[in-house]
């Protein structure tokens, strides 16, 4: 389906202005963004075996999750030699996007910045040199309690159960540092926060000239130290984003589901994967994370929301064609 192009770059609207929602109910909502986040920095195959770990896995992941339905896809390179580990240099990332432009050229990929625990600042800038379109910025200090299950053979790099107690400590100059890295590459930032204060982060970096509308910002919803993922607890979120804003919504673990049902009848756009949640109903795993994206359509199109293709989502996001290499 072909959307108009002046509707979709007055996608944005304030979603939780009442004036504002009726209205945008009564033209139709703007076709809704998928984004799949594909894997994650820290759990691998030993908790679901259909997390994608090696570059080839991750893209034919990328690739059914594209031919799901998904607009967006959010990955983390491994190392290849030690897959449970973060990649942390350029050309492991250079080679990941490589292979999933061959696999399909257009879909927009948003690599972390984020990457894992442990990491140097240096190892996770490392990301905006793949070529990618979009990176993820994180907005205010990501404190976590992890307790990994145990790796056994005979999947590659065996290791026991353990906690990670870990916090990144995130400041204003460090989010300036990212924020400059990414406009001076042309990247456009996914702005994270897991609570209301990263409002006050995006204003700033809006008054340093640092981000453009439109802006797209992710809530996190049910992350330990984040908000709660609560009906209240995203509306109070929302509210504080600024004009010209579009909303993307994640919900860890169970809160998934509730969480992005409740960003589509919003107006607002989702993020599923098996990052975030691997499971597809409670004590089944998910089968891939095609399957969840899948979902979401059926969803999206029950709720009378058209799917964003990955052209729509670039006019909704103000962004250029897609970077084929």
């Amino acid at each position: 389906m072909t959307h108009d192009l002046l509707t979709l770059q007055g996608a944005a609207f304030r979603y939780t202005d009442t004036s504002s929602y009726l209205e945008r109910v009564r033209r139709g909502l703007p076709p809704v963004i998928i984004c799949c986040a594909v894997n994650g920095g820290v759990q691998g195959k030993e908790v679901n075996p259909a997390i994608p770990e090696s570059a080839e896995e991750v893209a034919d992941a990328v690739y059914a999750a594209y031919r799901a339905g998904a607009a967006m896809v959010h990955v983390h390179a491994r190392d290849p030699d030690e897959p449970p580990e973060p990649a942390r240099t350029a050309h492991h990332w250079q080679a990941l996007v490589r292979l999933i432009r061959d696999r399909c050229a257009d879909v927009i990929i948003n690599v972390t910045t984020g990457g894992s625990v442990g990491m140097t600042d240096v190892e996770r800038l490392a990301s905006l040199e793949s070529g990618a379109e979009m990176a993820s910025l994180n907005l205010t200090p990501d404190m976590s309690l992890v307790r990994t299950k145990e790796r056994r053979a005979p999947l590659r790099s065996p290791r026991p159960a353990t906690e990670i107690d870990d916090c990144w400590a995130i400041t204003f100059g460090l989010v300036e540092t990212f924020a400059r890295a990414m406009q001076s590459r042309g990247i456009k930032p996914e702005l994270e926060t897991y609570h209301s204060g990263g409002a006050s982060v995006v204003r700033h970096l809006i008054e340093k000239g640092l981000i453009a509308a439109p802006y797209w910002i992710q809530t996190v919803m049910g992350y330990q130290a984040a908000s709660p993922p609560t009906v209240q607890a995203v509306l109070d979120m929302v509210r504080d984003f600024p004009d010209g804003a579009l909303w993307l919504c994640s919900g860890i673990g169970p809160h998934q589901l509730p969480m992005t049902t409740l960003a589509l009848l919003l107006g607002g756009h989702v993020r599923v994967g098996l990052e975030d949640n691997v499971y597809y109903r409670r004590g089944e795993l998910a089968e891939s994370n095609a399957q969840l994206v899948a979902r979401t359509v059926r969803q999206a199109n029950e709720l009378n929301r058209a799917v964003a293709t990955p052209a729509d989502a670039r006019a909704m996001l103000g962004m250029t064609t897609s970077r084929t290499r």
